[in-house]
């Protein structure tokens, strides 16, 4: 098991950046809570991780804490969550909007989550209810690091990000035009494009 990365961050198009450790480069999908909180291209970096082995692939996970990676955790342990879908559930909410939904048993706004419908927000509610009485999420950093983007514009980026994390292209496109600002980074569009989305 592979518990965490430490070397270069050479690569961050979200959900998938890469983490060069004494040459070798890991592939790493992380929720864009995660994103904010990296540094520019080629500074050093630390993510937990989690490694999901299926039969035909192996997909490494990073956060930024570990809090994040708990629910991550926890969120794949429910029936019909796989990581895919909690990476989504990570990069739609933050820790304690997600908490405040499952405590508030809030099935509609779970619902306006990538993949979630309501047979699985109500699961979600009933299975996470218990696991989540004692939740903390002040183990969370707040810190956001400006974003490198090369020639990549923050509205084209935000609105990939969007449809990679599931969302129809139509909609990511107007949720991020519809935020858009000058000077904002990727990750500020795609957070605000998902505030106003749920």
């Amino acid at each position: 098991m592979i518990n965490h990365l430490h070397g270069l961050l050479v690569e961050k198009q979200p959900p998938l950046l890469v983490i060069d450790v004494q040459g070798v480069g890991y592939e790493v999908l992380a929720p864009l809570s995660t994103f904010e909180r990296l540094p520019d291209l080629n500074q050093t970096v630390k993510l937990l991780t989690h490694l999901s082995v299926r039969e035909d692939t192996q997909v490494l996970y990073g956060f930024s804490n570990d809090a994040e990676r708990s629910l991550f955790r926890t969120l794949i342990r429910v029936n019909g969550v796989g990581p895919k879908l909690a990476l989504s559930i990570l990069s739609t909410m933050d820790l304690t909007g997600f908490v405040q939904c499952v405590h508030d048993h809030n099935i509609q706004r779970l619902t306006r989550i990538p993949g979630v419908g309501k047979k699985t927000a109500e699961r979600l509610v009933i299975e996470m209810r218990d696991r989540l009485a004692n939740w903390s999420t002040n183990q969370s950093s707040t810190t956001t690091s400006p974003r490198t983007l090369g020639i990549i514009s923050p509205v084209d980026d935000a609105i990939s990000a969007l449809i990679a994390l599931g969302y129809k292209p139509q909609e990511a496109s107007r949720w991020v035009h519809a935020v858009a600002e000058d000077g904002l980074t990727s990750e500020a569009l795609i957070r605000r494009a998902l505030q106003s989305a749920v």
